[in-house]
């Protein structure tokens, strides 16, 4: 996911959430800015940044907002582990790669894994088994109606999120209710598992995805990334390559780090930078426009040309900027620097004399987190299947 190191105000959100820490209840999610606890870690942090005036506004200003988005997404997390833990004796939630969905009280959870390609759906009611595998094989992408983070019903009607992902005993895609019906009443005849826990019997089925599932999810964005490449100017093979890297083509991912979507945008990070640098709009993108897959790969892609002709661009040979690129999306230009030297520009200067095999060695042996280190390793190795003589 990308993480602009580049930020000014690393420092001051550490401070901001200690102070407003407490503020981790529900109104948190619709408005803190009237806190008193924000408002004396704004006079703490104008104290500690110093400079003008304007700056220092600007400064607190973003701080706040990012600090604010933080303790609200960590406020829905932690309202569902918590749920999650009362029913199930697990905190377990969506992530980059896992569709999780809870309905019935939290009595009823969904586990979509799109890298693994299978998908588990169980209850501590009977009776909700049959409608809750229904409504898994018609679960929409719709992130306006479907709410990772409450137990709130998901609506059908739309194209199912797994249509051609899925098939019955017949072989058939499933597309209606009917056959989905069908295929329930199939999977609890043949399929059905019960165990015991703290909460009763659990009822649960288990059903893989079509073997070419990961084909056939990005391939329904090919016309997106087309248009995004050509925008940009960012090879193709690198879109796909960081998607599948990021999500495996998830459509509902979402990360631990507050990062959503196929490419995995943080709002307060890269969604800012792309809305300020490029699309010249104030604040941040929000959850759902980042769930949206063109406003996602179009982020993403902008984010990669940011990268390429603002914090990277002095990078001299187009292959070892490439590495950089694919690094600095993941851990941030800053952690990219300091592979080579704490200064940056003797950083930079060193980066200028590297043949790409040295560079690419650096990056994956000595960059200063290993997450970025194998990232790069496979965003490269992910590059190679959608090669087409661009890279």
């Amino acid at each position: 996911m990308p993480d602009n190191s580049e930020s000014r105000f690393d420092a001051c959100i550490k401070k901001t959430r200690r102070i407003a820490g407490f503020c981790l209840i529900i109104p948190l999610l619709s408005s803190c800015s009237n806190n008193a606890a924000v408002n004396h870690a704004t006079n703490v942090v104008i104290r500690e940044l110093g400079g003008p005036v304007a700056d220092v506004y600007s400064t607190v200003q973003t701080a706040q907002s990012i600090q604010k988005d933080v303790i609200a997404f960590e406020a829905l997390v932690r309202i569902l582990t918590t749920e999650a833990r009362v029913n199930w004796g697990d905190e377990k939630s969506a992530s980059n790669k896992e569709y999780v969905k809870y309905t019935n009280n939290y009595r009823t959870r969904v586990f979509v894994n799109f890298e693994q390609g299978k998908v588990h759906v169980e209850t501590l009611d009977r009776q909700d088994l049959k409608h809750a595998i229904i409504v898994t094989l018609l679960t929409p992408y719709n992130p306006d109606e479907v709410d990772l983070f409450s137990d709130k019903a998901v609506p059908i009607g739309e194209e199912p999120m797994l249509y051609g992902q899925v098939v019955d005993q017949q072989g058939k895609p499933i597309r209606w209710e009917w056959r989905a019906s069908q295929f329930a009443d199939y999977l609890m005849d043949n399929q059905l598992v019960t165990r015991s826990s703290a909460k009763g019997t659990v009822y649960s089925i288990d059903l893989d995805l079509v073997g070419d599932h990961l084909i056939k999810r990005q391939y329904q964005y090919a016309s997106i990334v087309r248009q995004m490449s050509q925008r940009y100017k960012i090879k193709e093979s690198l879109i796909y390559a960081i998607m599948r890297t990021e999500s495996s083509f998830n459509p509902y991912a979402v990360s631990h780090a507050n990062a959503y979507g196929l490419m995995q945008i943080i709002p307060s990070t890269a969604g800012r930078d792309v809305f300020k640098l490029v699309k010249r709009r104030n604040g941040q993108p929000s959850r759902n426009y980042l769930f949206n897959p063109s406003n996602n790969i179009d982020a993403g892609t902008a984010y990669l040309h940011i990268l390429e002709t603002r914090y990277l661009k002095n990078v001299r040979d187009p292959l070892v900027r490439h590495y950089a690129i694919i690094s600095a999306y993941n851990g941030g230009t800053g952690n990219v620097l300091k592979t080579f030297h704490s200064n940056r520009t003797r950083a930079m200067a060193i980066l200028n004399q590297m043949e790409p095999e040295e560079a690419f060695w650096a990056l994956t042996r000595k960059h200063p987190k290993q997450e970025s280190r194998n990232y790069l390793k496979k965003v490269t190795k992910a590059q190679k299947d959608f090669y087409k003589g661009d890279v």
